[in-house]
């Protein structure tokens, strides 16, 4: 076989070898056959129960007359409703991200001396580590954020004396100061690929004390270090509803194995970020911006239902957008009739629409949202109900407050570190044995031949 004779290019014999694992795939009428629970879910999608929490819930469905039936979508962080989570806070005109991470930790809701000692502590940890910037994010930034921000991550861990200290306290101590740093990776992240690969400008704003993460990093973003109380207060409440969800997602179910096997909380975090990096998991919000904006380019009248419908319908069929079927932003796999967190969050798509003078384009996507529901519904066969969930107007929100487009997940991160920090106390605290999933093995067993037979 040839030298690779360079680091990133596919070869003649690459390309020729990967036709055996190509070759190699599993049949998946055996997943029903023997009864596998494919992606540990059952037939109808469900998520297979591998664990407890009392961290948050989801609720999808209700019982009647001894039968599961669809319901609204309801969402529980600790037992307190998500909706009167936020309404508490909006209506005393607060941030709450932070009281929401206080909860989420600790298992219940701070007072007020409580939170503005918590938010001195968070305050008190945004500092990265001397030089950081200049040896970790600016050398050799890469195009994708989210594994700038797993490196520098990994960094974190050799400036850290008691990085494999799995005592509570040390392990609390790690998560605070990875909740308050993460703002600061992300935003230095971009700036460096911003400056070194798209040769635009270079700038480090410091996070400012007595600021709430989302009013930091609209301070940290932009040039003028300008935003209004609605943006800050728009984005705090997508990393509220961000923060948590459930325990059996993909990133927080990653973080549960991996707490399990003993190892560091940094690596834990690290794992959890990969996964969450997906674009089945993290990155839907892009796929939503980037059909819608194709769609926009494709129908000519905004109110047309017919036409509107048309496009869709090739969507569906996959004849146009990329071409997979899927009508970004619809659906979800536990909620059936309603995310609470999309219900909550257009209120503010709408307001801030508004303020951009964009609410052509807010009535744009509600209508895409109706009319994907109904064509979904009609052309698929659907057990459990079709919605829009929070990715159908999480990426819309982050258009208009001018974030650019590398940074969608990224902030999908910074709010669900919170949520990783609580469910791998958990593990800690109450898991006690590696999570270790069964696989069947369906290959034939084969004689081994001589090599010199083959």
């Amino acid at each position: 076989m040839a030298a690779v004779n360079s680091f990133s290019r596919i070869t003649p014999e690459i390309e020729k070898l990967s036709q055996n694992c190509m070759e190699a795939r599993i049949d998946p009428e055996l997943y029903t056959q023997l009864n596998v629970n494919r992606g540990l879910r059952d037939i109808n999608g469900k998520g297979v129960l591998t664990g407890l929490t009392e961290i948050s819930e989801i609720v999808s469905s209700k019982m009647v007359d001894g039968v599961s039936v669809p319901c609204e979508g309801e969402l529980y962080y600790r037992g307190i409703n998500v909706i009167d989570l936020v309404n508490g806070f909006t209506n005393d005109n607060r941030f709450g991200f932070e009281e929401t991470t206080y909860l989420l930790l600790f298992g219940k809701l701070p007072n007020k001396t409580e939170l503005a000692d918590f938010e001195k502590i968070l305050s008190g940890y945004r500092n990265l580590p001397k030089n950081f910037v200049r040896d970790v994010i600016m050398k050799k930034p890469s195009d994708d954020l989210m594994n700038n921000l797993a490196r520098a991550i990994l960094n974190l861990y050799a400036y850290d004396s008691n990085a494999n200290d799995l005592s509570i306290p040390n392990v609390l101590r790690q998560s605070l100061e990875l909740i308050a740093l993460f703002p600061m990776l992300a935003v230095y992240s971009y700036r460096a690929k911003s400056y070194y690969i798209d040769k635009g400008s270079f700038f480090i704003h410091h996070p400012l004390p007595g600021k709430s993460t989302a009013e930091n990093i609209l301070h940290m973003l932009r040039p003028d270090n300008k935003y209004t109380q609605l943006e800050a207060s728009t984005l705090d409440t997508a990393l509220v509803l961000h923060a948590e969800h459930g325990g059996g997602n993909n990133s927080t179910f990653t973080t549960h194995v991996v707490t399990s096997s003993g190892t560091d909380t940094y690596a834990s975090v690290v794992a959890a970020l990969s996964s969450l990096k997906g674009p089945k998991h993290g990155g839907a919000n892009i796929m939503v911006v980037k059909m819608m904006n194709e769609i926009k380019k494709n129908v000519s009248d905004w109110k047309d239902d017919e036409e509107i419908s048309k496009y869709l319908q090739k969507i569906l069929h996959k004849e146009a957008f990329d071409k997979a079927g899927v009508i970004y932003g619809m659906g979800h796999a536990v909620y059936s009739i309603s995310d609470p967190r999309a219900i909550i969050f257009k209120k503010y798509v709408e307001e801030l629409s508004a303020e951009k003078h964009r609410s052509n384009e807010y009535n744009f996507y509600t209508r895409v949202e109706k009319l994907s529901a109904e064509l979904i519904a009609k052309e698929r066969r659907i057990y459990k109900g079709v919605s829009a969930n929070i990715d159908f107007y999480s990426g819309f929100v982050y258009s208009m407050l001018d974030l650019p487009m590398e940074l969608y997940t990224p902030l999908f991160a910074i709010s669900r570190i919170t949520g990783w920090s609580a469910h791998r106390i958990e593990e800690l605290t109450s898991g006690g044995r590696i999570i270790r999933p069964a696989y069947k093995c369906v290959q034939d067993r084969v004689p081994y031949i001589d090599i010199k037979s083959r």
